[in-house]
């Protein structure tokens, strides 16, 4: 398949430069399965293969795209697509400035993530796998849900500047398994990421739900007061909060437009916490890396945060052209990020539960409902869903119903951390809408912050 791919490309290339043209060529393949459960049955099991390739024209500053969707062997389609992106361009605005053209300096291939176990899986590992997570917990009122979605993913470019062509193929599943009561209108969660199959296992995920489900089951509902508390979040919370400050944080062409809370001034300087250790990790498999970015760019470790001091702003090559700044090697779909772990001993939720407290604290698994409030605050907001729990400083358990925070990230992350568990874990953020592009932040499995405002008290579930 890599050959046709590099055929395909090469005969598109060819045929631009015949027509005198400046183009780019992006070819995007993916093969997407998702087995969906509802009411403790298979709800949706299905299969799609995509092939697009995106072509886009230069003249000067004036830049055009069209993306075709067809086989590799669909050759009348694919020029035809090249002539609609030459006919774009005469009529498209000129740019501020003058858009960097890829030019790949060397063939380049990366299948490193590419695992041929994780591609392989059948439908029915996948159902043993999801049954062995929810084993034992399923009863009339008490129901199984969830995801189990998994694909391959090639990415390829060249362009009419160089003879040299890029490939990347990576393999990605993300599994969400929910148990959710009929009657009391409660959920619980448990996730996983995967790169290679034998990130996938069932063990930790069943652990995690059985302790929730006892506990849901036995302590006591209660709606919190308002106020602040000291909570201790899991890692999808942290995870999306992190994927937040991807936006409206280090991302330089949002800055440079008013949407950041870091600013240029504070290069060099501490803004967060001693304890936040952050960088855009591409050595770490588990971020689904990208190795070289879709402009060339080789990419490896990028330092955002050490010990709190940030180290920078990162730029997408369109970014660093407009604002004369540069590239960082961030011309992708997603980052590799990284928040490296801290010294807490804790590894699980059985574990947070059994150590001594010394104030009550909010278990906040996940981050409901999320946005931004203000981004050049850094402000968020998200409610608590999916297995919350209210650990009594008296070392009793107590089930609340969800809560809203609007904390800012800013001190989050600053003055208000507590503490980092020293083990950390994949979170997979990725979204189920659009094109393939599987996303996983490495974050600790816990974090303390103190004094966290709720803003808003739900009365039931």
């Amino acid at each position: 398949m890599k050959e046709i791919v590099f055929s395909t490309l090469e005969q598109l290339r060819n045929y631009a430069r015949q027509q005198g043209l400046t183009a780019t060529f992006l070819y995007r393949e993916e093969d997407s399965s998702l087995m969906r459960f509802a009411n403790s049955a298979i709800s949706l099991n299905t299969n799609e293969h995509l092939i697009a390739i995106e072509i886009t024209v230069y003249d000067g500053s004036r830049r055009a795209s069209y993306e075709v969707i067809a086989s590799p062997g669909d050759q009348e389609a694919l020029l035809r697509g090249v002539d609609t992106a030459a006919e774009m361009v005469k009529h498209t605005m000129p740019l501020d400035y003058a858009p960097t053209v890829t030019a790949i300096k060397i063939d380049f291939v990366d299948e490193s993530g590419f695992d041929a176990a994780l591609a392989e899986m059948s439908s029915q590992q996948k159902l043993e796998y999801f049954n062995a997570a929810a084993a034992g917990m399923e009863t009339g009122e008490l129901r199984l849900g969830g995801i189990f979605s998994s694909g391959i993913n090639v990415l390829a470019i060249c362009s009419t500047l160089t003879d040299q062509t890029q490939y990347i193929k990576f393999t990605d599943a993300q599994v969400n398994v929910v148990l959710s009561h009929a009657v009391d209108k409660w959920e619980v969660l448990a996730e996983q990421s995967a790169a290679r199959k034998t990130d996938l296992d069932p063990t930790p995920l069943q652990d995690h739900l059985s302790f929730l489900v006892e506990h849901y089951r036995q302590d006591p509902p209660i709606q919190l007061p308002l106020g602040k508390y000291d909570i201790i979040f899991g890692a999808s919370a942290t995870a999306h909060m992190l994927h937040f400050m991807h936006w409206i944080g280090f991302n330089g062409g949002l800055m440079k437009r008013g949407y950041s809370f870091l600013s240029e001034a504070e290069i060099g300087t501490q803004v967060l916490s001693p304890l936040v250790n952050m960088a855009d990790d591409t050595s770490d498999y588990r971020t689904f890396p990208l190795r070289q970015d879709l402009i060339g760019m080789d990419r490896s470790r990028y330092p955002l945060f050490e010990k709190g001091i940030f180290r920078g702003f990162t730029y997408l090559q369109d970014e660093a052209d407009e604002f004369a700044q540069p590239a960082t090697g961030h011309t992708v779909y997603h980052d590799s990020l990284t928040f490296a772990g801290g010294d807490h001993p804790v590894s699980s939720l059985r574990q947070l539960v059994s150590e001594p407290r010394d104030t009550d604290l909010l278990y906040f698994p996940y981050l409901h409902y999320a946005n931004i409030v203000n981004p050049s605050r850094g402000v968020l907001t998200g409610s608590s869903r999916f297995g919350a729990l209210l650990l009594k400083k008296d070392g009793t358990i107590a089930v609340p119903f969800n809560v809203r925070i609007s904390p800012s990230l800013k001190d989050i992350l600053g003055s208000q951390l507590a503490w980092l568990s020293r083990e950390s874990e994949a979170n997979n953020i990725s979204l189920s809408y659009g094109a393939r592009n599987p996303q996983a932040i490495v974050v600790p499995k816990f974090m303390r912050v103190n004094g966290v405002e709720i803003t808003h008290s739900n009365s039931s579930y």
